[in-house]
Parts: C-alpha cells; sequence; structure tokens
C-alpha cells in the first residue's frame, strides 16, 4: 500500500509542479494581450483563448495537487481539535463515501460531453481561436481521476495509520501535524 500512495503522490506532486508554471506564463501571456491591444491596436484571438486554458488547465489539473498538500478549503473546528487516529477516520470515511462518488459521478457526467466533443473535434467558436476545445473538456475526466487517486491514496493513508503501518511522510511538516 505504501507503494501505491508514494507513487500517486509523486505522480500528482509531479504533475501539479509542472502545470503550476502555466500560472507564469498566463501572467506574460495576459500581459501581451494587453499591450498589443491598447499600444498596438493589435491582438490574437487565440493569444486571448490560451489564458483562458492555461487557467483552466491550472485548476483543473492542480485540484489533486492541492488536495495533496492539504490545500482543499475544510471545516476545522473538530477536526483540528483530534488526534492523528481520528483524523484518518474522517479523512477515510470522507474519502470514500464523498470524494470517490463525486468522481465517478463527475466522470459518467461528462463522458458524453466530452466524447462528442471528440467526435467533433470541436475546435474554437470564433475564427482564429484555438482548435481544441475538445482537448480543454477532457481535462474534467481527467480532474475527476487524479483527484480520486489522490482521494485513494489519502485513505490508503489512513487505513496505514489506523492499522499501526504509518508510513514516513515525506513533508517534515505533515509529521508534525500527525504526531500532534
Amino acid at each position: 500500500m505504501q507503494k501505491i500512495v508514494r507513487f500517486i503522490d509523486r505522480m500528482n506532486d509531479v504533475i501539479g509542479r509542472c502545470i503550476s508554471w502555466l500560472t507564469v506564463l498566463m501572467v506574460i501571456v495576459t500581459f501581451l494581450v494587453v499591450v498589443l491591444r491598447y499600444v498596438f491596436s493589435s491582438g490574437w484571438i487565440a493569444m486571448q483563448e490560451s489564458i483562458i486554458y492555461m487557467h483552466s488547465i491550472v485548476f483543473m489539473l492542480g485540484v489533486a495537487y492541492t488536495l495533496k498538500q492539504n490545500g482543499h478549503v475544510r471545516v476545522d473546528i473538530f477536526y483540528e481539535s483530534m488526534g492523528p487516529r481520528s483524523r484518518a477516520w474522517v479523512d477515510l470515511l470522507g474519502v470514500a463515501f464523498l470524494l470517490i462518488p463525486f468522481c465517478l459521478f463527475i466522470i459518467v457526467i461528462s463522458w458524453n460531453y466530452v466524447s462528442l466533443s471528440w467526435s467533433l473535434l470541436e475546435g474554437s467558436r470564433d475564427a482564429g481561436g484555438i482548435a481544441a476545445v475538445f482537448l480543454l473538456k477532457t481535462t474534467i475526466p481527467v480532474m475527476a481521476i487524479l483527484l480520486m487517486l489522490q482521494g485513494i491514496a489519502q485513505g490508503l493513508r489512513s487505513i496505514l495509520l489506523l492499522t499501526g503501518k504509518h508510513m514516513a511522510l515525506e513533508n517534515p511538516s505533515d509529521e508534525k501535524a500527525t504526531n500532534a
């Protein structure tokens, strides 16, 4: 189980760190769009659309990385005062009864939407736009899959803690929180 958890953590960590660079690129492209529009009275629709694509990719593919980093909003009123075993139970039950069903729902509900887009090789509605809307829509089920995998890793980590086979955490700050 520890190898599975480490593999999923590593995969989402690499994906999260790679797509985080899109935020820098997004700022640069946004700056260029503004300069082209207001200084040179020019612009390209594809460049403007690329900002939407990058923004979408950052959020859709970064959601699993954010879960891994414990960055999602949660109500910590009770969770913070719990011990490690109680937290593990809350995490395990949350993954099993909320996160995984939600991710499966997203995959199922988006399947026809994405497959239709692929069958049409859907592109931009605007002339000169990016002809890859089908790829953008693909991030919906990919997001759900990555999030579900990270949830599974979180659930397995909770099981390891509950069974006394607690694995060494990669992030020292996580270890402090768990040992508190």
